[in-house]
């Protein structure tokens, strides 16, 4: 077990941008929390065809991710608000 390696995507500072520091910390955080407990958590994909890709919410945010359980590395995609995604 332990922890995952991260890796951030560059897409990952612009989402964090606009926010205030004190929620972009927490949400960098919940990565890192994420990264620690990838084999304590249930990773179910966030569709049919989109297998290697999973969500965590936080309030209302959702962390995209992906995990690479070989080279132990979780990927994060995007970090979005759920007002975004519309739903």
């Amino acid at each position: 077990m332990g922890w995952y390696r991260l890796a951030y995507r560059p897409t990952i500072l612009q989402d964090l941008a606009g926010l205030d520091s004190v929620l972009a910390q927490r949400l960098f955080d919940k990565t890192k929390w994420l990264a620690s407990n990838v084999e304590n958590l249930r990773h179910e994909p966030i569709a049919p065809d989109l297998t290697g890709l999973f969500k965590y919410a936080v309030e209302n945010w959702r962390i995209f991710y992906s995990i690479d359980r070989e080279d132990h590395l979780l990927d994060i995609h995007h970090i979005v608000s759920q007002k975004e995604l519309g739903s």
